[in-house]
């Protein structure tokens, strides 16, 4: 990478911080519209991680953890650059909503065209201006829909340093996640830039223990790419495994759903895990686990229609010791978080 680093026709010199606001296209109220992003560059070379968060304007999860990213006084000793943008989807940002006011997934519009729709035009941009200017990558989402993710990482495992990098992280679960279409970390992989892509909490929810393992993963992956330093970290009990497989038990009918599980549990195969009931007479049907696994998502809407997506069960090789990491990973977290205070 040049010593000197320009996004949006602003140069960044080495040892700089600077925040830019990127153009993106005004509103018809003639509001002009940018994302922001944050540049802190280090005094000497090294990589540049990009971490970004809210391409889907309602997943808000990862705009607190870039938040108390930002804050860390560690930063000031970083080797190369970082690249933190809070907020990509800026108009679903300010309207809730997962989406651009052309209605469309900016997640399956990636690398975009300078020419196409808006959404396209947003992701444009991106690419040229973020991930042109780096050699890593990290996107935080979270549960859509009303639905609610256990800290997990998803990666292409296929390629050794994104493998790395996804151990590196420390959430306890790993997905070997197929590539979408049209996502951001499909145009960054065919880029030759490993990513990872962090899901926890869920739509427009602050989850403590989700934004603190967020802050701690990207602060582990700054380490392992030479970032920054390991001096006076603690070693961490939490083995992140890898899950064998995954699946979704959909609703047998459509009712008011009753819920027997949490994040993290460990169910089995036929296992009662919830009942659906008829609102309007006293029929209630079970909810059977349709394998066995670790429930890594959750929906968190009672109210469901035949068909909807209920449980995201994760399947291990050895579902008991995913157990084991998933109580090690909640208490090192709840270790380092304050104890309330008194009013």
């Amino acid at each position: 990478m040049t010593k000197t680093l320009k996004i949006a026709g602003k140069r960044i010199a080495a040892g700089q911080r600077r925040a830019i606001n990127i153009p993106v296209a005004r509103l018809y109220t003639h509001t002009e519209m940018t994302m922001p992003v944050h540049v802190l560059r280090g005094k000497k070379e090294g990589p540049h991680l990009f971490v970004c968060a809210a391409i889907h304007g309602d997943e808000i999860i990862g705009v607190e953890i870039i938040r108390r990213l930002l804050k860390l006084k560690t930063l000031l000793r970083i080797r190369g650059t970082l690249i933190a943008v809070p907020v990509v989807n800026v108009y679903g940002f300010i309207n809730n909503s997962r989406y651009l006011p052309d209605r469309r997934d900016l997640n399956r519009f990636f690398p975009g065209t300078q020419k196409g729709s808006l959404t396209s035009h947003l992701a444009h941009i991106f690419m040229q201006e973020i991930v042109g200017n780096s050699t890593h990558g990290i996107d935080l989402h979270a549960g859509s829909n009303h639905r609610i993710n256990l800290p997990h990482i998803r990666a292409c495992l296929d390629k050794a340093e994104t493998e790395e990098l996804a151990f590196a992280f420390g959430a306890p679960v790993i997905l070997n996640a197929n590539l979408r279409d049209g996502s951001l970390r499909q145009a960054v992989e065919e880029a030759g830039i490993p990513m990872l892509l962090y899901e926890a909490g869920e739509a427009l929810r602050f989850d403590e223990f989700a934004v603190r393992a967020g802050v701690k993963g990207i602060l582990a992956v700054m380490r392992a790419i030479g970032m920054l330093t390991s001096r006076s970290v603690k070693t961490s009990r939490i083995k992140p495994m890898v899950a064998s497989s995954t699946s979704w038990i959909r609703a047998p009918k459509s009712g008011i759903l009753r819920t027997h599980i949490r994040l993290g549990d460990k169910i089995t195969v036929n296992q009662k895990i919830g009942e659906i009931a008829d609102p309007f007479d006293e029929n209630e049907t079970a909810v059977n686990s349709t394998g066995s696994g670790i429930v890594i998502g959750r929906l968190n809407l009672p109210l469901v229609h035949k068909g909807d997506a209920l449980f995201h069960i994760a399947g291990f090789d050895d579902s008991v010791a995913v157990r084991e990491s998933i109580d090690d990973f909640k208490e090192e977290l709840s270790a380092s978080m304050p104890l309330p205070t008194s009013t």
